[in-house]
């Protein structure tokens, strides 16, 4: 399916417990006051988001459904620069406190720390490269 736009279609989300599992098992690791977000390559030629929102932590639901616009928002509008990665994006209790824009600038930062720390799979390894 291609993706038109800045849609979220459902090829871009972790949809199964084995999707959030394999990210879960070997994940490269960004965390602040805000958010925890995992990475990990995977074998498709785009990321996929999963959100992991802890009714523990986010007790309304008003509260889950604002992080979870929020993340799906700033997923789609960076998407086409976060190559082949799985996201998991897990909220902490500050996250009820601060507004909009400070949370979508905290993703942005996560997701670029990320791409830097992780190899996407559509960029060529340097193993390759080398002659």
């Amino acid at each position: 399916m291609s993706v038109s736009g800045h849609g979220f279609p459902r090829d871009r989300r972790l949809t199964k417990a084995s999707e959030f599992q394999n990210v879960f098992a070997q994940a490269t690791k960004s965390s602040d006051a805000y958010f925890t977000v995992l990475a990990r390559g995977n074998a498709l030629d785009g990321p996929r988001l999963g959100l992991a929102l802890s009714k523990r932590y986010l007790k309304l639901a008003v509260d889950r459904n604002r992080i979870k616009r929020l993340t799906r928002e700033a997923f789609r509008h960076m998407q086409y620069d976060l190559g082949g990665l799985d996201f998991v994006v897990m909220a902490k209790t500050a996250v009820i406190q601060a507004n909009n824009e400070t949370l979508q600038r905290s993703l942005r930062h996560h997701w670029s720390r990320l791409l830097k720390q992780c190899e996407p799979s559509w960029l060529p390894s340097s193993s390759s490269t080398a002659t």
